[in-house]
């Protein structure tokens, strides 16, 4: 990409997308490409041709997607499947019709078997069952990297996918319906010592071991990807370090400075039992992540997020 290449990134409000901004903009790129939802709906086909065909972007950062946590992903699963489809499917294929010369496409670690042997490797996908409870978020991200990897092997389409682990960071959701666990678990902790609870309920045993990346390490892969990397192949984009449930609830209690107790309510879904990303790939091509888990969650809980986010 040259600093005055056109650059079109799809869903830029959104917390990943909005970290590739800045890091673009950090790094002197100028002639970005922003729509908000409500200026273009990527879920509707003549919306986005019109868009590509009046924009003609030469680069596609695509991090649009309908997203959310356990909860979300359960109750919503039509709207995931249906939306996250249409986005990707639009996206991809205007930047096949109006030969965007490279494209990024994102997706998420979840779209791994739920018993995949740990680390997930990339050779890993399809080679099992999903977990149940995000299978068509999963669904509709594996269809996202098929799709990259049949436009370039039909067409020779420049198209390629990361796909990041458990993300947190600015612009991150703090609505307890919908989102993640490290935001939902700052929320409570947070309003927990605001309002002197004694203690903190979280979902599950605490048992299952989670992958967490700060997004601004994510948006370096991916200027990183889009610079070094053109290949067939998707590639995870992760820390390779884990951390129980409980032990990470401990840690967020502690940096928000909490004294109550934590209890577990075991009534709730676990979701998969272990999700830690196999990063060898990218490794490899001569990237790695720098922020710590712990100077992440400084960061974010200096932000004050609750303030700007409900």
């Amino acid at each position: 990409m040259e600093k005055q290449s056109k650059i079109f990134v799809a869903g830029h409000r959104g917390m990943v997308g909005s970290s590739i901004v800045r890091k673009l903009k950090a790094e002197g790129y100028t002639n970005l490409v922003l729509r908000s939802s409500s200026e273009l709906d990527l879920r509707d086909q003549a919306q986005v041709r019109n868009f590509f065909s009046a924009e003609k972007p030469e680069y596609v950062f695509l991090a649009a997607a309908k997203v959310g946590g356990i909860l979300a992903n359960n109750i919503y699963r039509a709207d995931f499947l249906y939306e996250n489809l249409m986005i990707e499917s639009n996206v991809i294929h205007q930047s096949y019709v109006h030969k965007v010369k490279k494209l990024l496409f994102l997706g998420s670690s979840c779209i791994y078997p739920k018993l995949a042997p740990q680390p997930l490797e990339e050779k890993s996908l399809l080679s099992g069952y999903l977990e149940e409870t995000n299978e068509p978020y999963a669904i509709a991200k594996i269809a996202g990297i098929k799709l990259c990897e049949n436009y370039r092997r039909q067409y020779g389409c420049d198209f390629i996918s990361a796909m990041p682990t458990n993300l947190y960071g600015p612009n991150d959701n703090y609505d307890l319906q919908t989102s993640h666990v490290i935001p939902a678990l700052l929320r409570k902790f947070i309003e927990a010592k605001e309002n002197n609870s004694k203690s903190v309920v979280v979902w599950g045993t605490g048992a299952p071991l989670r992958e967490f990346m700060h997004v601004d390490d994510l948006a370096e892969a991916c200027f990183f990807l889009m610079h070094h990397y053109s290949e067939n192949e998707f590639v995870n984009v992760g820390t390779g370090k884990e951390i129980s449930i409980k032990d990470l609830a401990v840690l967020i209690g502690k940096l928000v400075g909490y004294n109550g107790t934590v209890e577990f309510d075991t009534t709730k879904p676990d979701g998969t039992p272990r999700k830690l990303m196999n990063v060898n790939r990218i490794l490899g091509l001569g990237w790695k992540p720098v922020i710590s888990l712990e100077a992440g969650l400084k960061r974010v809980i200096e932000e004050k997020p609750l303030k700007t986010s409900i």
